[in-house]
């Protein structure tokens, strides 16, 4: 159960895929030099390993508990939030006139990356308070940015994105929460919020000192569905005229959920006007919440993506201790018949090497995105718009990756990984909500077929696959093959398939596509690596990299079939039918 930070891979991965010496020639974010990038990196990673990771084996066993209306973390949870917030670890990358350091968003990717790594679960509060701080600051009037972004940014306050109801889970066109304008009294101008919500992380506890909710709602006579949807801002404590916390809102939490993992992580079912007083102020134009809700999202999909890498490299980093521990059988085919550790036996050794390979995979290609991200607030149009293609890459494989590598470690735990005590399976029930939460990863694979293929009419998606394969031709002509066929698939998206064939081959090609820039990524470090990048890494990272293009980008491209094969096969059988 022991951690330790992948500081080195990271440092690589930022500097190469996310390309932090460009992003630091400007003047935005010119303090991110190389000492400064070095000293965060290896700050967070100690911070991580040394407050955070012992908390996680007890975050699992006891879980958030609900008493008389208060969520109650396990010990040590409130010290180490509090430990995390005199740090400034919260204010990385937060607007540099609301206290925050102004660092690029790349680094923020990193000190999630570390803290998730530690403690999942616990990670969850400042992930959402990220996506908060992005929502107020890019949609928020100036007086709500001044009177909430300072203690958001600080970490002093924590944010919460509230979307789905019982009855409207992704359909959030179907949500019947209400909004109704207050005319007179001290909360003129005001609204008074009524509904419920559920699936709401870190909803409810006692860590920061008040709670931001962002609450989506339908003001009267909305229009209907998805249109008619405005964004709230609530406080679990009103706010005084000094900034202080007030007297209590009118939102409480009614129960929590009982989960698969992430135990320590409150997932809160929360009630908004039971007493007809829950009060909360409109945050950018009315009937425009999605739009400013999805900002929130869009910075969120990229950090649950960043999950997969947490939980692929902590299940790595456990496998790796256990196999060069676990004593059975001589290894096949040596004239000596002594027992040796697991990791001398080969499909172990495939196993172990898998899990590297794709965990580097998929960090290449979270600083790739977060890179892109960062030059797109710079002004970069494209890059911006190539990071909007990344994303649901990011976030769909990136998860997809954390739930096999985190399967592999079980299997290479044996039966002992079946075992909770081995914290193995801790890992596998932690990863399984990636692919769930801030839109599945079908709903990922969804966006990238529709919405993002058709970005310039093509032009975004077929120039990311054009550089891929150009950069890879020489040197990787399996990996330039993959990143041209993704290329032709799109194409037929785009232009032939009907909308039933694109959806119906949306997931494979999602996996096809990210695969081939993940590989594109790890072929730059690698290049890297030879020019004398990383010196202590460079065999294991050869040999990583050449797992994945040798037998990952293989398997990738073997998914062509299935992504053209259109939705007719999978309508063979009526409903009935297939319900049996």
């Amino acid at each position: 159960m022991t951690y330790s930070p992948a500081t080195q891979d990271q440092l690589l991965a930022i500097r190469v895929n996310a390309g932090i010496a460009d992003l630091a020639a400007s003047e935005r974010f010119a303090a991110a030099e190389p000492d400064m990038v070095e000293a965060i990196v290896e700050g967070i990673g100690a911070f991580a390993a040394g407050e955070w990771a012992p908390l996680n084996r007890a975050g699992d066993l006891e879980g958030a508990k609900l008493e008389n209306g208060v969520v109650r973390l396990p010990d040590g949870f409130a010290q180490g939030y509090a430990d995390y917030v005199a740090q400034g670890w919260n204010a990385i990358a937060g607007p540099a006139e609301f206290g925050g350091q102004g660092l690029p968003f790349t680094l923020a990717c990193n000190v999630l990356e570390n803290l998730g790594t530690a403690n999942m679960a616990f990670s969850l509060l400042p992930m959402l308070s990220v996506g908060a701080i992005e929502a107020l600051d890019h949609h928020g009037s100036e007086a709500q940015k001044a009177a909430y972004l300072p203690k958001l940014v600080s970490g002093q306050w924590s944010g919460t994105m509230n979307l789905t109801e019982p009855q409207a889970g992704s359909d959030l066109g179907a949500l019947r929460t209400t909004a109704t304008p207050i005319e007179d009294g001290e909360h003129a101008g005001k609204y008074r919020i009524a509904g419920q919500k559920i699936f709401i992380t870190f909803g409810e506890h006692e860590l920061a000192e008040n709670i931001v909710h962002l609450v989506l709602a339908r003001l009267p006579d909305a229009p209907e569905g998805s249109r008619g949807i405005s964004l709230f801002l609530v406080p679990k404590y009103h706010v005084n005229d000094d900034g202080s916390p007030g007297p209590r809102n009118d939102v409480r939490c009614v129960s929590l959920e009982h989960k698969l993992g992430i135990n320590a992580s409150p997932t809160c079912v929360m009630s908004y006007g039971d007493n007809g007083e829950c009060i909360g102020e409109l945050v950018g134009a009315e009937n425009r919440g999605l739009m400013a809700m999805f900002t929130m999202m869009n910075n969120a999909r990229i950090n649950v993506g960043n999950q997969g890498v947490q939980i692929g490299e902590r299940a790595t980093q456990a496998a790796l201790a256990y196999a060069a521990e676990r004593v059975q059988s001589a290894r096949a085919g040596s004239p000596d018949k002594t027992p040796v550790a697991i990791i001398e036996h080969p499909d172990v050794r495939r196993m172990l090497l898998r899990m590297k390979a794709l965990t580097e995979g998929a960090r290449a290609l979270l600083y790739y995105t977060a890179g892109q991200v960062d030059r797109g607030t710079l002004g970069d149009e494209a890059a911006d718009r190539r990071g909007d293609v990344l994303v649901p890459l990011i976030k769909a494989w990136g998860t997809d990756v954390g739930i096999e590598v985190a399967s592999l470690g079980v299997q290479i735990h044996g039966g002992m990984g079946f075992i909770e005590e081995t914290g193995a399976a801790q890992h596998y029930r932690d990863a399984r909500i990636a692919p769930i939460y801030e839109g599945t990863n079908g709903i990922q694979a969804a966006d990238l077929v529709t919405r993002k293929l058709g970005l310039e009419n093509g032009a975004v998606f077929a120039a990311l696959m054009a550089d891929t394969a150009r950069d890879a031709a020489g040197d990787e002509p399996s990996l330039a093959a993959l990143a041209n066929d993704c290329a032709a698939i799109g194409e037929w998206m785009r232009d032939t398939a009907s909308l039933d064939d694109r959806l119906a081959g949306s997931v494979p090609f999602c996996t096809m596509s990210a695969v081939a820039v993940a590989g594109w990524q790890l072929l730059r470090q690698l290049r890297a690596i030879e020019g004398g990048e990383a010196p202590g890494a460079a065999a294991a990272k050869r040999t990583s990299v050449r797992f994945f293009l040798d037998r990952i980008v293989p398997e990738a491209a073997g998914l062509k079939a299935s992504a053209m094969a259109g939705a007719e096969p999978l309508y063979a059988l009526t409903s009935e039918q297939l319900a049996g």
